[in-house]
């Protein structure tokens, strides 16, 4: 395509017609380093255009801050995957990885890798794929970004701030771009293996890219294929994870003592691997390997846990969610454009990904199961100890030793489709440029579990009898119903239950879904001459609709274990229009505004805008502010989420009561609208060339937040807060709490500030050394949390500081570069600051005050922070002196092995499923341990 030639006065703020991430700025994009990566960078640029707007302004010049990281940064780093790199910015906190989604059973989220700017919620953070929309991968709303080509991808542009009136609803925390190389031209080709300094977490990469032109270079094809094979770490695999570190309710339940204790060595009272006696005369007996029968030790006990005795043998289930998943990911790419006319390109672009994931949760606990004297596979001690005290029957919790751990495999099939054309043309003596694309996207999943136990099925078989006529063992309930096909199963003890009964009573729920997006958009900028220079202007409209539908058996809807699928379907649409506008005011002052009306078929039209100014009194400062109303609609899931039941279990009066979590969509939820203000200053001193600095203050209010009020929060509401609304919301079957009603819906508000900070440096060292060599490139980041606070409408806790969350005070990266051709050698240091289980919690040892829940005296609220650093070297290299490069390079994360701090969380306290997680923040810390991958990159 041939753009009319912008004047030199207007080039530091041409219009392009491609839409790219949200507001620009604030960042300093480090140059492609020596070797192949200047070539995988596509050019050695002397400015870079980094855009955020649908008007384009140069890198430091924009209203609100930007982080950029270039292809040389993502290749020198080496990441797993670009999604992993990104995490390690500051502003980017408490994001979804797939290792850390392993929990994510019911809803299907497993395996998913999606992002979090400033901690607001992956559902309000806007990921693009070279400025457009990618159909999404759960009903949650999340984009998985490995769905994207990891080889083609030239930079990514972050932006901190509310950009919802230049793309529309979920930015409120802001835009991860991914932007396409798509004028790569060659032949490239990856392969790399990491491994742990554990010897596990093995995985291999492998990619292939090829980018030519065409037809006088009128056409451009590109071609990537990419495949990543990887072993999960399951299980208890680090020393770390061993000591038995939580935060429980304080056995002393003295006046003056802290309500929460958090120690070590604390176990589980309430079951054992192969069954324990919780009640009556037996209490304590337990049954150990091939049903040997024993006596509990119990420390001092608090519900399910205990502090001492024999607190080793009964955490041995403790920490078992998988660190990695076994995953495979392959994915296909293929891009195809040609000049028709001089003032018009069309393209077309397909893409493939398929992920497949294993990672193990929990291993699931059986608690309250009430045991007949007649069982037939009860131990003789015990049932004449059962005879003299006159017992008929007793009540056992198991940790379910002979059944697999619950997990999930999911496939996830992504495939999207776009065409589009791009152009120019002048009407009634002015200059236009357009973009118009179609987008076509459908991601398939199968949710299926690991095998899991059917309720029913396990209760039948857990009730055996002897028949004395033939002395074999059968189920009670084949008396009444002889082809009921129960297979009787030993409870009592570790490695006794027979394959027959175990393959009764397991089965593997499963849910197909499909998600299909269809976009259609068109966008045009102009200039109009202006007082003090020319006014840019932007325009266009978009449709999208979102479809969602499932299929679920009949069998694998309630009565399992975990799972307990429904089916959930539903689908709107969206229709807007938005305009924006770049004004020069005056000489060194500009002002930056939009407005977008927005349309949903299901909640109605909402309006947001934004507007900024950029102010530079001198060469070497620029001022800038901006206000802005963003929004974030419901997603799919909390639409019309069918009410997916999970089992878990609440604390009531300090006792873990087991309950069917029953979450529900609602179809009345009205966007989130949030309100948005940002100030900065940047730092370009004329007298330090290459040095740039840049600080910002924040500050977002949203209100209407869509979410819901947990199922332990409902519980306290009503025991504790007495808020009858609540109440009504446990639902009791036989006197007992069955389930648990919880809605997504409207809560208060979410507030949040913070400071971000940035500054870079780059310099030739023979600028100060004569006789030195080579390049030196410094970058730091940090974002400082001031605020974050969720009003759920009874209580408000500020969420700043708190290391159990994903906004310690402090989080921050800095990275030196040196570069001597052909060696490049990077080390990073990033980490978070000390900081508090939480800001509603009072640190006490003795006089702890009383408290109302949720403000509760702990004995010791500290969280430790962490610092990490990580090195990569690169050796770039010819191929016989042709024209083809090569590079070696090794990539070592977490260099010095450092152990994450451990975090116990008391607002898990009851949750049967506690047990499962590592007790430390996985989006703060390390916890694989030190990371070794090594790779060769060719390029042709």
């Amino acid at each position: 395509m041939t753009s009319p030639s912008p004047s030199p006065a207007r080039t530091a703020r041409r219009l392009r017609c491609y839409a790219l991430a949200t507001a620009s700025a604030a960042a300093l994009l480090v140059q492609a380093t020596p070797g192949i990566a200047q070539t995988l960078a596509s050019a050695d640029l002397e400015e870079v255009v980094v855009t955020g707007s649908r008007i384009v302004r140069d890198g430091y010049d924009a209203p609100t801050p930007v982080n950029v990281l270039g292809a040389a940064e993502i290749l020198a780093e080496a990441p797993a995957n670009i999604a992993d790199f990104v995490n390690t910015l500051p502003s980017v906190a408490g994001s979804v990885t797939a290792s850390s989604s392993s929990g994510s059973l019911s809803n299907g989220q497993a395996g998913i890798s999606a992002l979090n700017l400033r901690a607001l919620g992956t559902g309000r953070t806007l990921v693009l794929f070279d400025g457009q929309r990618s159909v999404v991968s759960a009903a949650t709303g999340q984009v998985d970004t490995n769905t994207f080509p990891q080889s083609l991808i030239s930079r990514v542009e972050v932006v901190t701030g509310g950009a919802s009136s230049a793309y529309g609803s979920d930015a409120v925390g802001g835009v991860v771009n991914f932007i396409l190389d798509k004028g790569y031209t060659g032949l490239k080709m990856t392969a790399e293996y990491g491994e742990t300094t554990y010897g596990d977490g093995e995985n291999w990469k492998y990619n292939f890219t090829a980018g030519a032109p065409f037809a006088d270079g009128k056409g451009h094809i590109l071609l990537s294929a990419e495949t990543v094979a990887q072993d999960g770490i399951h299980g208890v695999s680090r020393d770390w994870n061993t000591k038995g570190h939580f935060a429980i309710r304080n056995p002393n339940t003295a006046a003056g003592q802290p309500f929460y204790l958090v120690t070590d060595n604390v176990g589980i009272s309430s079951y054992t691997p192969g069954g324990l006696i919780t009640a009556g005369p037996l209490r304590g007996t337990y049954f150990g390997v091939n049903g040997t029968v024993n006596q509990l030790a119990y420390g001092q006990v608090s519900g399910q846990w205990m502090v001492g005795g024999d607190w080793r043998y009964t955490s041995s289930l403790n920490g078992t969610n998988s660190l990695l998943p076994d995953e495979d990911r392959d994915s296909f790419f293929g891009r195809i454009s040609y000049e028709i006319t001089p003032n018009i390109n069309v393209f077309g672009q397909a893409s493939y990904a398929r992920y497949e994931g294993l990672s193990y949760y929990i291993q699931p606990t059986s608690t309250g199961v009430t045991i007949r004297s007649d069982n037939a596979f009860l131990p003789a001690s015990v049932r004449t100890q059962m005879a003299t005290l006159g017992l008929t029957s007793f009540v056992m919790g198991s940790g379910t030793a002979d059944l697999p751990w619950s997990g999930s495999n999911n496939v996830r099939e992504t495939s999207r489709y776009v065409v589009g054309a791009d152009g120019d043309f002048s009407l009634l003596g002015r200059d236009f440029g357009w973009d118009a694309y179609f987008q076509h996207g459908v991601t398939k999943t199968l949710e299926e579990l690991t095998p899991t136990w059917n309720n029913t099925r396990l209760a039948l078989a857990t009730d055996a009898v002897l028949n004395p006529l033939t002395n074999q063992i059968f189920c009670r309930s084949t008396l009444t119903s002889p082809t009921n096909g129960c297979v009787p199963m030993n409870r009592f003890g570790i490695g006794v239950a027979s394959q027959a009964s175990i393959n009764y009573v397991l089965g593997q729920p499963r849910r197909n879904q499909e998600f299909v997006q269809d976009v259609a958009a068109v966008n045009f900028t102009t200039d109009f001459t202006g007082w003090a220079g020319p006014i840019d202007i932007a325009f266009g409209a978009e449709w999208r609709k979102e479809t969602m539908e499932g299929q679920v058996e009949a069998q694998y809807e309630s009565g399992w274990k975990y799972g307990n699928y429904r089916v959930t379907k539903g689908e709107y649409d969206v229709v807007e229009g938005y305009i924006e506008t770049l004004i020069p005011i005056i000489e060194g002052l500009d002002f930056n505004g939009a407005a977008r009306y927005t349309r949903y078929s299901t909640s109605g039209g909402v309006t947001t805008w934004k507007a900024g100014l950029t102010y530079t009194p001198i060469p070497d400062l620029t001022l800038r502010a901006t206000a802005s109303r963003d929004i974030r609609a419901a997603n799919m899931s909390e639409l019309f989420d069918a009410g997916t039941a999970r089992s878990n279990a609440v604390s009531i009066n300090g006792v873990a009561t087991a309950f069917v979590q029953n979450l529900q969509g609602n179809i009345n939820v009205q966007p989130e609208v949030a309100d948005g203000l940002g100030i900065g200053v940047v730092f370009q001193p004329s007298f330090l060339p290459g040095f740039a600095a840049s600080i910002d203050y924040y500050e977002i209010k949203v209100d209407g937040v869509i979410s819901f009020v947990t199922a332990q929060q409902t519980a306290d509401f009503c025991f504790l807060n007495n808020v009858q609304r609540y109440c009504s919301n446990l639902r009791y079957q036989g006197g007992q709490l069955a389930f648990i009603d919880l809605f997504f819906e409207n809560l208060n508000s979410l507030s949040a500030k913070g400071l971000d900070i940035e500054a870079s440096y780059r310099t030739s060292l023979d600028a100060f050394i004569p006789s030195a060599a080579g390049d030196l490139t410094l970058r730091a980041m940090a974002t400082n949390y001031l605020e974050n606070i969720t009003d759920n409408g009874v209580t408000a806790i500020d969420l700043a500081g708190s290391n159990i969350s994903s906004t310690p005070d402090w989080s921050y990266r800095v990275t030196a570069a040196y570069s001597l051709d052909p060696i490049t050698l990077n080390l990073t240091a990033r980490g978070v600051s000390d900081g508090v289980i939480s800001n509603a919690y009072t640190e006490c040892t003795s006089n702890c005050p009383t408290l109302r829940p949720p403000f509760y005296s702990i004995n010791d609220n500290q969280i430790d922070g962490a610092l990490y650093f990580d090195m990569s070297a690169t050796y770039a290299f010819e191929l016989g002196g042709s024209a083809a490069s090569g590079e070696a390079y090794v990539s070592i994360k977490n260099l010095f092995n450092s152990d994450p701090p451990l975090t116990g969380s008391p607002d898990l306290l009851g949750a049967e499923n506690t047990v499962g997680y590592v007790q430390t923040n996985r989006s703060l810390y390390d916890v694989l341990g030190r990371t070794f991958r090594v790779g060769l990159r060719l390029a042709f």
